[in-house]
Formats: structure tokens, sequence, C-alpha cells
């Protein structure tokens, strides 16, 4: 037996039909003939000394060879897809992928990217909404939008401004419960999605910070999507704490107030994530230069907003 590796074609063959654990679908799969396909790997059982695959009557197996030397080319196969697309991504300045939380893309993202395509008409932006946190180098994702106290090591990272809550609810309701006191007795709606975050910024937080009494047996509605809480308080179904990106377009749009102007920062934070190096990348430094610039664009209308750091009001 040769040490030489054998023809590419011949493992890609093998590497599909141990996959399919059939001939036919591997040869569909590759788009040639299963006689094609069977030639292939013949010629590699040939070329190894030993058969790979045990030939059923309407199936295959593989021989203790074949068994060993099926997840080392799987593995070799994804690697080298993975090396081809983030290849090619390198020479493509027309496409951008981004992968952000749905509720900061529903909220934030979207009412925003007539602005990015009008400037940046060449750019064809892909979005990918979702909490999972994509591999950059392996899922073909350019920029990652994330939330939370991570370090990111290893990526190319740009915080934001510290995230903050206040409650929000729309004008009606605002008039029913005048002040923090009276909120007590308002239909509070939770937001699950930050549940993670330590020290916890919930309402039993923010109504400390508001030195108000918190009632231990205080129900209300739970949402694991922050955009979900949001929209049950833009229907008028309660007050929700709403995070300061979230909430923008609905306050300036004047379906939501926040009318204590008080808020609990946390110390998490979104940041802009994407493979070190790739910041050079016309369209990632361009869509990076835009999303800094946004966030700026609105950061004076919360000045008349007391903020209170959570860790300031976290019992001991």
């Amino acid at each position: 037996m040769s040490d030489l590796l054998p023809p590419l074609t011949a493992l890609r063959a093998f590497e599909a039909a141990a996959r399919h654990m059939s001939f036919a679908q591997a040869a569909a799969e590759l788009n040639v003939t299963p006689a094609a396909l069977s030639f292939q790997i013949k010629s590699l059982e040939d070329h190894f000394g030993a058969p790979l695959f045990i030939r059923l009557n309407r199936a295959v197996q593989l021989t203790e060879a074949g068994k060993a030397l099926a997840p080392g080319t799987s593995d070799a196969f994804r690697m080298l897809e993975s090396s081809w697309r983030s290849t090619k991504r390198l020479l493509d300045h027309t496409t951008l992928t981004v992968t952000a939380g749905p509720a900061l893309t529903a909220k934030w993202l979207a009412p925003r990217l007539f602005d990015f395509a009008r400037t940046h008409p060449d750019i064809e932006l892909r979005f990918s909404a979702t909490l999972h946190n994509l591999d950059l180098a392996r899922d073909a994702v350019d920029v990652a939008i994330r939330f939370g106290q991570s370090n990111d090591e290893g990526l190319y990272s740009v915080p934001v401004r510290k995230e903050w809550m206040t409650p929000v609810m729309t004008p009606e309701m605002a008039q029913k419960f005048p002040t923090p006191e009276s909120l007590i007795d308002a239909p509070l709606i939770h937001d699950d999605s930050i549940a993670f975050l330590r020290p916890l910024c919930d309402w039993p937080a923010w109504f400390r910070a508001a030195g108000v009494a918190y009632p231990a047996d205080k129900r209300g509605v739970h949402f694991s999507n922050a955009d979900h809480a949001i929209d049950a308080a833009v229907s008028g179904g309660g007050v929700t704490l709403g995070r300061r990106p979230m909430i923008i377009k609905d306050i300036l749009d004047g379906r939501l107030v926040a009318p204590y102007k008080l808020a609990l920062e946390s110390n998490a934070r979104f940041r802009f994530l994407c493979l070190p190096g790739a910041e050079t990348r016309p369209q990632i430094a361009a869509f990076r230069d835009w999303f800094l610039a946004e966030i700026e664009k609105t950061a004076n209308i919360w000045d008349a907003m007391k903020i209170v750091p959570v860790t300031e009001i976290t019992p001991k």
C-alpha cells in the first residue's frame, strides 16, 4: 500500500458514500452516476489494498478499515470547505452577512437598514437573527452583534455604550401609574432574555433603585424575547423594563413613554464582532462605522435620565 494520498475525487466519493451509507444517494449528491461513484471507490480500495465497504444486495456497510477512515475524511472535507468559503469571502467586497439577536434585529436594525442601503447601494446585506453563537470562521458570517459580559477573546471587538433599562408603557397607562410607588399595582411584564445577567437587572432591582419595596408575591407575564415584551407593552398589556436600543423607535414614535426618568444600568453591553483582520474589509468597516454612528444619533435624547448602575443597589 502506497503512503501517497489517493486522488481527491476518490476520497470525496468515499466520504459521501460513508455518510449516506448508500452508493446511490452519494452519487446523487455528487451529481455522478452510481457506476462512476462505484468506480471511484473501487480505485480507492485498490490504492488502499483492502475493501472499505461490504457490498450487500440493497445496502452497504463499512469494513473496519472504512470505519477508521470515515471520521477523518469527513472532518478533512469540512475543514477544506470552510477554508474555501473563508478564502472566497476575502475577495468578496459586496456581500455582508450579519448575525444579531431577534429583538435587536426587529427593534433596532430593521427600522434603520434603509439608511445603510441608501448610502451603500453596492453592499448586499444578509441577516441571521439568532441568539446562537455562530462561528464567524465556520458559518460564513462576517459580523456578529452580541450582548452580554463576554470578553470576546480571539475576535476583533468594539464595545458600545453600556446597556440600561427603564419602565416603558403606553401614554394612557402612564396616566394611571404616575409614580414609581403606584407602579407596584400595574401589570408588570418580564423580559427573561436578560435573566442570565449578574447582578440581575429585573423588576426587584429597578424598584430598589427607586426606593420602593417590591412585594415578594408580585406576579406578571414573562417573555423569552425582549421584542415580544415590548410589543406587549405597546399593545397596552402592561409595563416592561425596556432596554435602550429596543425601545427607542417606539419612544420616538409616541407609542411608548418612559415617565420615571430612572434607568437601571447593567454591566453588560452590545459588541461589534468580526474575525481579527476582517475589520479592514470595506463592507465590514462601512457597517461598523454606520452602526456606531447610528447609536450616537439618539444618545442625547436620554440626557434627563438618571442612570443607576445595578452594582450600586445589589444586596451584599
